[in-house]
């Protein structure tokens, strides 16, 4: 909100769809706490954890953390399969190309893990704010 703009003269809500749509608070009717979190979620447009692109990474990075021992094993029998420096150098190529490929794809997976997490517990914290606010301003408006 800017300096210009005026506040909303609407009151607050307290949350529930019974106080929203004029029904008495002990109706069938009145929002559960996990409705109105969803609710939320929803208005927040907040993407889902799930979605194809942070999907692909996480497989990604896990596939590359499992291919970088598969490498290094690999090299290892390879440069100890020969007396010939030539592909000894080669196998330690490939050996650290492995390392390189299992710490990268260790990288992403934890990115890609904890994004999801975190997005949930940003939002959780969110509502639970919410909900606060939500009591002490009640708790402050009885007579």
């Amino acid at each position: 909100m800017t300096s210009t703009e005026t506040p909303s003269t609407q009151p607050p809500s307290t949350g529930t769809k019974a106080a929203e749509t004029g029904t008495p608070a002990g109706s069938a009717a009145e929002e559960t706490r996990a409705d109105r979190f969803v609710r939320e979620l929803a208005e927040l447009k907040i993407p889902d954890p799930a979605a194809a692109r942070a999907g692909l990474w996480l497989r990604l990075g896990a596939t590359l953390m499992a291919l970088g021992p598969v490498l290094g094993v690999a090299a290892f029998l390879m440069a100890h399969s020969t007396r010939d420096p030539l592909v000894q150098r080669d196998a330690l190529a490939l050996a650290l190309g492995g390392v390189a490929g299992s710490v990268v794809g260790a990288a992403l997976f934890v990115r890609y893990s904890l994004t999801g997490f975190l997005r949930f517990w940003m939002a959780r914290q969110s509502y639970d704010l919410t909900l606060l606010a939500d009591r002490l301003i009640e708790r402050d408006t009885r007579p």
